[in-house]
């Protein structure tokens, strides 16, 4: 829904649906990121600082196999030209929500 509202122009729903989905990726990458610490901690691994930061990160990952999912299913691309732009930008995304995932897991 999210990605076929970008890359269709439909701006109507988006915004409002992105804060919620938002608040919801906030809350579990937070709780992930604090039971797979506590369980680094209660095996005295005490360099917990990138596992942190990799463990709620890789969302991104997931984020990029379904942007590769939706190329090939949803969209109906014709050339090489979109299909560079089309993963140019996604892989600009992707990078900034594995970036901003990240840093919800460390902080």
């Amino acid at each position: 829904f999210i990605l076929n509202s970008i890359w269709s122009h439909q701006m109507y729903y988006m915004f409002g649906f992105l804060f919620l989905v938002f608040i919801i990726l906030f809350i579990t990458c937070s709780e992930a990121t604090i039971l797979l610490c506590y369980f680094h901690l209660c095996a005295e691994d005490y360099h917990w600082w990138w596992r942190s930061f990799l463990t709620s990160g890789f969302t991104a990952i997931y984020f990029f196999i379904y942007c590769i999912h939706f190329y090939f299913t949803k969209l109906e691309m014709v050339g090489t030209a979109s299909g560079v732009l089309y993963f140019g930008y996604t892989l600009i995304i992707v990078f900034s929500f594995f970036l901003l995932t990240g840093t919800i897991g460390f902080f």
